[in-house]
């Protein structure tokens, strides 16, 4: 059986009694938790079947599973779409593998970032984080020699939280590095 990982046994460790005495949950499991992240990417109406299949390989490489092919469910004329034809590729991860990759996009992926000043704090309104990376190249996975077209990839971290200062104290305390705002720029002035 292999051990957990490092961000999951954190989480276990210092998150949860952190939220505990800060929020004032009387039980462990009130504190609000990571459900899934969801990755996903757009791919163009007139890519050929070459360029679908390395999409599919760096997402999948990205997360460590292999992505599921998104349809267009109808035919639009303007757009060139017909149904049926490929439009995206998403990934859901949960469990331990959700786990390593935040911990890949916290301490190895963002940090690489030229000019990186962090990311925005606003949630969905519902304690969810949505996240979109311009470039898929910041991940180590992926060796630039090898990528034809640069993509983009949408990261969505769905969270246990009722309100979005709980989502966001969450994933600070598990080290999402956010933008600090005036007020807090104030404070510590």
């Amino acid at each position: 059986m292999s051990a957990s990982p490092s961000l999951k046994q954190y989480y276990e460790k210092n998150v949860v009694p952190e939220l505990q005495k800060s929020r004032g949950y009387k039980n462990k499991h009130q504190v609000p938790h990571l459900e899934k992240i969801v990755l996903n990417t757009g791919i163009d109406s007139d890519a050929d079947k070459n360029l679908i299949a390395d999409v599919a390989r760096d997402l999948g490489l990205i997360a460590g599973q292999k992505p599921v092919l998104a349809k267009s469910k109808k035919a639009i004329a303007n757009f060139k779409l017909r149904k049926g034809q490929v439009v995206g590729a998403y990934v859901t991860l949960r469990g331990d593998r959700m786990w390593e990759f935040l911990y890949r996009l916290l301490a190895v992926a963002l940090p690489t970032i030229r000019d990186f000043r962090g990311v925005p704090t606003k949630l969905d309104g519902q304690g969810n984080y949505n996240l979109g990376v311009t470039d898929f190249t910041i991940f180590p996975e992926i060796t630039v020699e090898n990528v034809k077209k640069s993509m983009g990839l949408d990261i969505t971290i769905v969270t246990s939280a009722e309100s979005d200062d709980e989502g966001r104290e969450l994933l600070r305390l598990l080290g999402m590095p956010f933008r600090r705002t005036e007020a807090a720029k104030a404070a510590a002035a």
